[in-house]
């Protein structure tokens, strides 16, 4: 039975060309619901129109799952990576790609606790069992991660300095954005090195993104 949101993310995932199996658009959609579900009594995002949601979340973290495979590619890596989305909110790139990636191993950190409790349940939900949520702040995690990534979190000085602790010797700060941000590069700490900015297209959302990738220097 198809759903009322399935044919516009079939199209958004043929532009992104990505190929996923009817399960994983399944896990998608369900995904969409449950924030629906927890929205209502939790105020998880700001949200609320489903139509929106396919836009704004779902698609918008979609854009980023080719990009970070050919990154891996790059960087000689399979995609059983662990992969650490800082102030994750409802999960979101995390859960996105726990579902688009299984062999990743993708933990979601946030300092509010229903926002952890909800990542956890979409796991349990979605039959996720390598997606994790955790409620902590990023600077008391010391478990390294090949991939720390983050969504509309905070400058990238602040990113990358709060959670350096949790960036394993080899791996990488995936930093989704806005606009271009030529002031923020600027910014960073010295021990900090941008390697890549590309610009991301999401279906269906007429604004800019990008993706900006740093490492140690």
């Amino acid at each position: 039975m198809s759903r009322p949101l399935e044919p516009q993310l079939r199209a958004g995932l043929q532009a992104l060309e990505l190929a996923l199996d009817d399960a994983q658009i399944a896990a998608l959609l369900g995904y969409v619901d449950l924030i629906q579900k927890w929205t209502r009594v939790y105020n998880l995002t700001a949200v609320r129109d489903p139509q929106d949601m396919l836009t704004h979340h779902l698609l918008d973290s979609l854009a980023v799952v080719r990009p970070l495979r050919q990154q891996l590619a790059a960087l000689g890596r399979d995609e059983s990576v662990r992969v650490l989305d800082v102030g994750a909110g409802a999960g979101l790139p995390g859960v996105v790609l726990a579902i688009c990636c299984p062999t990743m191993t993708v933990h979601c950190v946030d300092t509010v606790a229903k926002k952890a409790a909800f990542v956890q349940q979409a796991a349990v939900s979605l039959k996720l069992p390598r997606l994790r949520g955790i409620h902590a702040r990023v600077e008391s995690l010391t478990e390294p991660y090949d991939v720390v990534c983050s969504r509309a979190f905070a400058s990238l000085a602040d990113f990358t300095q709060w959670s350096v602790g949790a960036l394993a010797p080899l791996g990488v700060w995936m930093a989704m954005k806005g606009k271009h941000p030529a002031a923020e590069l600027l910014a960073l700490d010295p021990g900090v090195q941008v390697f890549h900015v590309e610009p991301l297209q999401v279906p269906g959302l007429d604004a800019e993104r990008c993706l900006v990738w740093m490492r140690r220097a």
